[in-house]
């Protein structure tokens, strides 16, 4: 897949605090929206590199194995994404009544 940034709209949640650095989510994630801690992340930590890069699959949430990440998959842009790439249409996340929220 193409290097997308999409809406700026998601769901994800990271909670640095909960990490035990696993590095799981890293694995998953088809749009590398982590990125490996270094330095000031102690026990190499990760972190949340280009939020606006998810796409709200989930894949980081159902494998992460102390609950840190949190994402609601196939709401939001996603679903709009997905949309967008099948008819060809622009995506919109107009989330005030006519987008995809």
């Amino acid at each position: 897949m193409q290097g997308y940034d999409y809406l700026g709209i998601n769901t994800l949640h990271f909670d640095a605090e909960k990490c035990v650095g696993c590095g799981m989510c890293l694995t998953v994630c088809p749009h590398a929206v982590f990125v490996k801690g270094e330095g000031n992340l102690k026990g190499g930590k990760v972190a949340l590199d280009k939020p606006s890069k998810c796409m709200e699959c989930g894949a980081c949430a159902i494998n992460c194995p102390v609950a840190a990440i949190t994402v609601t998959p196939g709401v939001g842009c996603a679903s709009a994404i997905l949309h967008s790439w099948i008819t060809g249409e622009e995506a919109s996340c107009d989330c005030s009544g006519g987008g995809c929220c």
